[in-house]
């Protein structure tokens, strides 16, 4: 177990600081659900802490005109480039890398940043060292708002109903934060983050009945955790009105599933925690990017732009956090800019983080994100670990205590694990090669 999903380990605040517009109804909501006899413990508390102004500005998109002159000049002001001449256009910025902001986090935070709207978030990653970010509850807020706008696009009517959840969140994986939340900026409705995994609910019923009562009507997830809805018992109990994907790579055939079980449109999303989301599709064409305040480049490996339509590695300027205004971010993954036949900028051929589940001994599956949070739990700074035919597995990480790595994955998978270290991230290969590997 690891010490951070300790239940209310992080719990700080009261629900009047979490929701400060929330009402009687909103109260008697929480208490229901808090209450529900077939809940899974709560891991954490958390709220999205918006007043009543702010309710009313985060159901509406940023304006884009100017944008990004205005994000050029809050860049040049930041630590990081603060010794940096000439960077009069976006293109005299040099790229930047996750690990520049694991180094130095603060380098790229505005000295006039407003700490009061901070909410404390992490990027577990898919390639190396956990990475802490500062998000903004306007921003964050927002977000919801963006997949309204979606599904509203969609032709599918998004609003408040009755005592169904608006959103749930589901992971499948070993430990994980849940969490009962409230939308202030949803009429108070119910949202929640998820663990479907066995070890997370009260019976074996009780995620199906929980979930059933909390009816949500929108689902999202990854592609791990959005397959588990089509087991028997999960996939009469929910009727989305639509489904978002995330994290790793949605394949057509899991997309097609669910739409045929469900019956709604699923929006495959291709977006970091650093940047927010990127770009969407629903179907097996490319990537459409998202009409906001986003900019997306292809370069290659030297930090210059590739061919038109050419492939290379997607570096994206995102203005949407004000906390942290990334310019030039390498996101690690690899695709192609085209443009849609309305003009509309798409990145194609996307070749992302991949979907990676291992086997344990007794046969269930393990998701990679498990194996991320104990290869980052003990250090490891990066890694790539492959799972043979015959169950074997090998791990080489650099950094972190090798014998507690092994020590981990063992007790984790049930298989014995090989660990080898190397030195330098760098030493497990250039770019971004696979992390995970089932072979």
């Amino acid at each position: 177990m690891l010490g951070e999903y300790a239940p209310g380990a992080s719990a700080v605040l009261r629900d009047d600081e979490r929701w400060p517009t929330v009402d009687d109804e909103g109260r008697r909501r929480l208490a229901r659900w808090r209450q529900h006899p077939h809940a899974p413990l709560w891991v954490h508390a958390t709220g999205d802490r918006l007043t009543a102004a702010q309710i009313e500005r985060v159901q509406h998109p940023l304006p884009r005109d100017g944008w990004l002159d205005a994000h050029l000049a809050t860049a040049r002001a930041l630590i990081r480039y603060r010794a940096t001449p000439g960077l009069e256009d976006l293109a005299d910025f040099p790229p930047i890398t996750r690990d520049e902001l694991v180094d130095d986090l603060a380098a790229f935070v505005p000295l006039d940043a407003d700490f009061e709207r901070m909410l404390h978030g992490t990027s577990s990653g898919s390639t190396g060292a956990a990475l802490l970010i500062p998000d903004d509850v306007e921003e964050v807020a927002r977000g919801f708002h963006l997949l309204v706008d979606l599904v509203r696009g969609a032709g599918v009517e998004w609003r408040p109903d009755g005592e169904r959840f608006a959103i749930v969140n589901l992971v499948h994986q070993t430990q994980a934060f849940t969490y009962l939340s409230l939308i202030s900026s949803f009429e108070h409705r119910a949202m929640a983050r998820l663990n479907l995994h066995a070890a997370a609910w009260r019976s074996p019923a009780s995620r199906s009945m929980f979930l059933a009562d909390a009816d949500p009507q929108v689902i999202s997830g990854h592609p791990t955790s959005l397959g588990e809805l089509l087991s028997p018992d999960l996939r009469g109990a929910v009727r989305p009105i639509a489904i978002f994907s995330g994290a790793m790579a949605l394949a057509a055939p899991l997309r097609t599933r669910l739409e045929d079980a469900f019956e709604c449109p699923v929006f495959d999303v291709y977006g970091l925690h650093e940047t927010r989301p990127i770009a969407v599709r629903t179907d097996d064409g490319p990537f459409r990017v998202l009409y906001r305040r986003v900019h997306v480049e292809v370069l290659d490996r030297d930090g210059a732009a590739v061919p038109d339509g050419a492939m290379g590695e997607i570096v994206v300027t995102a203005g949407e956090n004000p906390l942290l205004p990334l310019v030039r971010y390498r996101t690690g993954d690899f695709g192609r800019l085209v443009t849609l036949p309305d003009g509309a900028p798409a990145i194609a051929d996307l070749e992302g983080r991949a979907h990676a589940v291992f086997r344990a001994a007794d046969g269930h599956e393990v998701p990679s994100v498990e194996l991320t949070q104990q290869l980052q739990a003990h250090g490891a700074l990066g890694w790539v670990v492959a799972q043979r035919a015959d169950g074997s597995i090998t791990a080489t990480i650099a950094g972190g205590d090798a014998a507690s790595v092994a020590r981990a994955l063992t007790a984790l998978l049930g298989y014995p694990v090989e660990v080898r270290q190397v030195e330098r991230v760098g030493d497990l290969g250039e770019g971004k090669p696979r992390r995970y590997r089932v072979v």
